[in-house]
Formats: structure tokens, C-alpha cells, sequence
């Protein structure tokens, strides 16, 4: 099986990003829909927010698989025809860089925590793309911002760059426009 296409979307906070990605999805091919979402329910309103776009999703046809970390769980579910849409890169980020906090024993403290994970999920992109179809990426841009997290935008901005050399397409949203950058 030939490699499936990787395409990377980046753009800022409701930028359009997470609907376009879902419409390409759509006229990639004949596939399942798989979305992989990598939000996690802190609060009231974010559990509402993932049921509403849980429900929508479920509505517009698509498998919802939740991972909010450890991305290489979901490769046992993949096939060869997916088309797959993860949504988003940053909360992953989030998610691994920050796992811990409650008890005060974060990865983001801990020598090449974040190393091992980053190269996890390197081979489990690479794996992915041996598997599916089509693999879209979405992540937020947030490196223009006021630094409020060094490491963090570190991380972002090294993610962005190895997924760009590795896609097929990579697009930027401003106000629900969309760039081609590569």
C-alpha cells in the first residue's frame, strides 16, 4: 500500500482551522471518518462543549476516537481506507507536556520526558501514514503570541516544523481563509 497523505493545517484561535479540515476530509475519499480528538474535560463548560461536537460529529458521520494522549493507542483501530482527522496538535501538547501538575511530578520537569514522547509520536505519525488513507493535521498557531510559556512554544514551533517537511500539503487559516504554504 502506497503511503496516505498527510496533510497540516495551522492558523490561529477560530481561525476557521477544525471546519475547512473537516471539509477536506470529506472529498478526500470514500473511506471512514475518523476524528481524533485530544480534548480533555476540566470544567463544565469545556464536558459541554466536547458532548455538543461529540453529537455533531456523530451526526455528520464520523468516528469520534478520544486520545488525549498517548497517540499510538488508537493505531489498533485504524484501517487501510481512514481518513483521519486529528484535532489538535496543541492540546496534545498540553496534555503530555503537562501530565502530572496535579501531583506536582510534570513531564515538562522531568529530563527527556518530553523527548520520549515527541519521538513516540513521531513513529506512530509515520505508522499512521503507512496505515491510512489520509492522515489531516490540525494544531493552532501560537507562536506570534506574547510569550507566556517558552517551553511550550519550544515544543509547538519543533512539532510544526517536522510535520511540515513530512506533509503532503500544508495550509495556514486567517479568518477562514485558507494559504497553501507547501
Amino acid at each position: 500500500m502506497a503511503r496516505g497523505q498527510l496533510v497540516f493545517i495551522s492558523g490561529g484561535v477560530r481561525s476557521g482551522k477544525s471546519t475547512y479540515a473537516e471539509m477536506l476530509v470529506r472529498d478526500t475519499g470514500k473511506g471512514r471518518r475518523i476524528y481524533l480528538a485530544s480534548g480533555q474535560a476540566y470544567d463544565e463548560e469545556m464536558i459541554e462543549r466536547i458532548e455538543r461536537h461529540r453529537k455533531d460529529r456523530q451526526e455528520d458521520g464520523w468516528l469520534t476516537i478520544e486520545q488525549a494522549y498517548s497517540m499510538a493507542n488508537v493505531l489498533q483501530e485504524l484501517e487501510p481506507d481512514d481518513l483521519v482527522l486529528w484535532d489538535c496538535v496543541t492540546t496534545w501538547l498540553a496534555n503530555e507536556l503537562y501530565e502530572g501538575w496535579e501531583t506536582g511530578n510534570m513531564c515538562a520537569d522531568i529530563e527527556d520526558c518530553m523527548e520520549q514522547k515527541w519521538g513516540k509520536l513521531q513513529e506512530t505519525i509515520l505508522e499512521m501514514l503507512n496505515t491510512v488513507h489520509s492522515l489531516t493535521i490540525v494544531s493552532n498557531e501560537v507562536l506570534d503570541d506574547f510569550v507566556r510559556d517558552r517551553l511550550y512554544q519550544s515544543w509547538l514551533g519543533r512539532i510544526h516544523i517536522w510535520l511540515v517537511q513530512q506533509a503532503d500539503q500544508a495550509l495556514e487559516m486567517e479568518n477562514g481563509l485558507s494559504f497553501r504554504r507547501k
